[in-house]
């Protein structure tokens, strides 16, 4: 009953099996001795009674002792081994889970992310794995335990007293019923927490990100009103669970302790009508009870307590455990969009590229994003993109690194089709600086190099990149640690840093998408130039905001509402495109202006 059996989890069963098995024997032995105790205890009890006293130099006490000491050092030695074995087995799968998640994270395409909130699988990553890890660890601890100290207890209960033992019954059998009727309860209740820690794990991550964006407009009362509001509804979740629980929790304790009070209250009715000679007679047997044996029973019946209170436990816990499972297993059943085709091509791309008859539309869009492109690009090459907002600049070149799907046909890297070449293949070739410009919590050094330090190749692109005369500024020079999305630098050092890992890649085909429209003319002048002497022989791709940018590329591509306008010189393009010649004459009279 109490088992996840999904296909993400029942696979580490066997790899960790051996663990499992040592906690199972050495749970179970430790319950064989724990049940020595009350025998002990009841053997005292006896002694007392037929001599009213213990000798202390009897071989009687000197055993008694003996046992005392054997099962002290087996309940010791035995917890310390199933503590060890069953929660290192389930840290591990937890760790496994948990690294499996976050495969799956970086497999899964931009699409994704663009629809479903980061905040959703941070909840999925701590608190369902943590309950998952809890319920592998502590609940095996408790269906295992439990099970066989109840039977064990069960059959020495039986043999001492069966009147006795079928009342100590009717706990288990409540509980059980109980269990039963909560346990789908539990479930939705925890479901519904779960989904509340869901939004506020989505709230505070894009309360974090966008800090600076809150302080500019002076939002930070209205962002604390609408936490407490989500606050509140987590706490109500919390509390309509947590009420459920204890309800049961405290109903096992009630049935627990009421059995106990008539178990101890017939076991006496026994013991006297024993010790007065009138034994009490059930269905035609006498029933003999002395004070020794009963202590024995209660013994046996209060070893009992645990698996009772751990059954009533270890069905709040499955109700979650189970839930949780099922979210993450939702999770890790998502297709990935973005993967290597059946019999893929893994080759050296060099970095002609050709677009023959290319279009795209988005899932979520009605209409094309881009439509009909031809055009090549040869090794070598540096060419530029410009057009309008919308005109679909990103997009082509997101489509060129395979960031989506493709018709085949339609996209080639030296003559072979994108969608038959490795993933691998493809992202070895890139190297690319997108447009959001995203930098690491870490040292300016880590995030251009990331971790594969070439002190050579790191001073080329830093200088390549312009940024050596900021780093200067810097106490810590490339050093420098720097907070997450480069939080504590300007708009364009951040770019210029993200250059400099594009450069430092080194790569047969280098995309760079508006990666210096945050920095002043001289700057771009001198990046320009420098990419044109570093890139020499490699092909070089630029999307530009402003034409500045591309007036000294050797090819531009031209983007009118989706669709190619022209592809050709600058110079060409000034004469043929309409959107071009627009282009160059608004930065000319901006020019113009600026001058006066």
């Amino acid at each position: 009953m109490f088992l996840l059996w999904g296909k993400y989890i029942r696979k580490y069963y066997p790899r960790f099996v051996i663990f499992f098995l040592i906690g199972l024997a050495a749970l179970v032995t430790v319950d064989f001795y724990q049940l020595k105790i009350p025998e002990i205890i009841g053997s005292l009890v006896t002694e007392l009674s037929d001599n009213g006293t213990i000798d202390l130099q009897s071989q009687f006490f000197i055993e008694t002792i003996i046992q005392v000491v054997i099962v002290a050092v087996v309940l010791f030695v035995g917890r310390i081994l199933w503590r060890v074995s069953l929660f290192y087995a389930s840290k591990r799968i937890e760790e496994n889970l948990r690294k499996e998640m976050f495969l799956k994270a970086e497999q899964l395409d931009v699409t994704y992310y663009h629809n479903n909130k980061v905040g959703n699988i941070m909840s999925w990553a701590t608190d369902d794995l943590e309950m998952l890890q809890e319920f592998l660890g502590w609940g095996s601890l408790m269906v295992i335990d439990g099970s066989f100290l109840t039977v064990l207890a069960l059959v020495k209960m039986f043999q001492l007293n069966y009147s006795l033992a079928i009342i100590a019954l009717v706990p288990i059998l409540l509980i059980a019923l109980a269990g039963a009727l909560c346990e789908k309860h539990m479930s939705l209740r925890w479901r519904l927490r779960q989904e509340s820690n869901d939004r506020l794990y989505d709230f505070s991550q894009e309360s974090f990100t966008g800090i600076r964006v809150i302080k500019a407009f002076v939002k930070e009362r209205q962002q604390i009103h609408n936490f407490r509001k989500l606050a509140e509804e987590n706490r109500d979740a919390n509390v309509r669970f947590t009420f459920v629980s204890v309800f049961f929790d405290v109903l096992i304790e009630i049935i627990i302790m009421l059995v106990a009070s008539i178990i101890v209250g017939f076991g006496g009715w026994f013991v006297y009508a024993t010790v007065t000679g009138s034994p009490i007679n059930i269905f035609g047997t006498d029933i003999i009870l002395h004070a020794g044996p009963l202590v024995t029973f209660q013994g046996y019946f209060f070893s009992l307590v645990w698996p009772m209170i751990a059954l009533g436990q270890v069905i709040t816990m499955f109700s979650k455990a189970r839930t949780s499972y099922r979210r993450i297993a939702n999770f890790l059943d998502l297709p990935i969009e973005i993967k290597d085709p059946e019999n893929a091509v893994n080759k050296e791309i060099t970095g002609d590229i050709r677009f023959n008859h290319f279009s795209f539309t988005y899932k979520e869009a009605n209409k094309p994003a881009l439509e009909d492109i031809t055009l090549d690009i040869k090794k070598g090459e540096l060419v530029g993109i410009v057009g309008g907002v919308g005109s679909g600049k990103s997009t082509l070149v997101n489509t060129l690194v395979h960031l989506y799907n493709v018709e085949k046909g339609q996209i080639y890297l030296d003559e072979t089709d994108i969608m038959d070449l490795s993933n691998e293949s493809i992202r070895n070739a890139f190297a690319m600086s997108p447009q959001d410009n995203f930098l690491f919590s870490g040292s300016i050094k880590e995030n251009i190099t990331f971790g594969d330090i070439d002190d050579e190749r790191l001073s080329e692109s830093l200088l390549n990149s312009d940024i050596l005369k900021d780093l200067e500024g810097f106490e810590q020079k490339e050093e420098t640690v720097i907070a997450e999305n480069g939080a504590t630098v300007s708009g364009g050092q951040k770019q210029r840093i993200s250059l400099a890992r594009a450069f430092y890649k080194d790569s047969p085909i280098l995309v760079l998408d508006d990666v210096v429209s945050a920095v002043d003319l001289k700057t771009e002048k001198t990046i320009l130039s420098n990419l044109r002497k570093a890139r020499q022989g490699k092909t070089t791709i630029i999307v530009a905001s402003r034409v500045s940018t591309v007036m000294g590329v050797d090819k531009v591509i031209v983007l009118n509402k989706g669709k190619l306008e022209a592809f050709g010189s600058p110079k060409e393009l000034e004469k043929t495109s309409e959107t071009f010649s627009r282009m160059v004459l608004l930065q000319k009279i901006s020019a113009g202006k600026g001058d006066r």
